[in-house]
């Protein structure tokens, strides 16, 4: 097969990115699945698992801080980014996945992604998170609750925040929907 004359950009790119924020437990992951669904194209980067691209020398976040761990941290939104710019490019819909609750972190995001940058917070609340967490297969042994007071003094005010505590996973799609105005395209061949 020849791919000389094959476009990888589309004519109508996306558009913007979809950043799915919250604390572990808040139910980025599956709502951010599900939303990707909705759209004819779309593409699900769940951030974590550019993080697990690292094959040695990975420094997961941890409560106590390690400047490691929060270099790569910027290192896979970086990635995501790109990836993200790429697939509005090609016109696709990105729907990113990741824990960003420090200023610093979003407004890396936006200093990185060329596209328009929708930001979604789900908010349920520390409580509820840490119940999610310990029902769900990719269950964490760290309670990261505390990170939600840290992601309500540092980014309150940005972006739209929805408290999905008693939604179910398709009315925190309807709501996301609703709140950022992105219209689902429908499917094409």
């Amino acid at each position: 097969m020849m791919f000389e004359n094959i476009v990888v950009d589309s004519p109508e790119p996306a558009p913007g990115t979809l950043l799915l924020a919250g604390i572990p437990g808040s139910g980025k992951s599956t709502v951010a699945a599900a939303l990707a669904a909705r759209f004819g194209r779309a593409a699900y980067i769940e951030v974590d698992h550019l993080q697990e691209l690292i094959v040695s020398g990975g420094h997961w976040p941890t409560p106590d801080g390690d400047p490691e761990a929060d270099r790569q941290i910027l290192l896979r939104a970086r990635h995501a980014c790109l990836l993200a710019d790429s697939f509005v490019a090609a016109g696709f819909l990105p729907v990113l996945d990741d824990v960003v609750v420090r200023r610093s972190h979003l407004d890396f995001y936006r200093a990185h992604a060329r596209a328009p940058l929708h930001l979604v917070v789900l908010a349920p609340g520390p409580d509820k998170a840490w119940e999610r967490n310990n029902a769900r297969h990719k269950c964490l042994t760290t309670n990261w609750a505390f990170l939600d007071e840290a992601m309500r003094e540092e980014i309150a005010g940005e972006g739209v925040w929805i408290d999905n505590a008693e939604q179910t996973v398709e009315e925190t799609v309807d709501a996301v929907l609703a709140a950022t105005g992105l219209t689902p395209r429908p499917r094409t061949a």
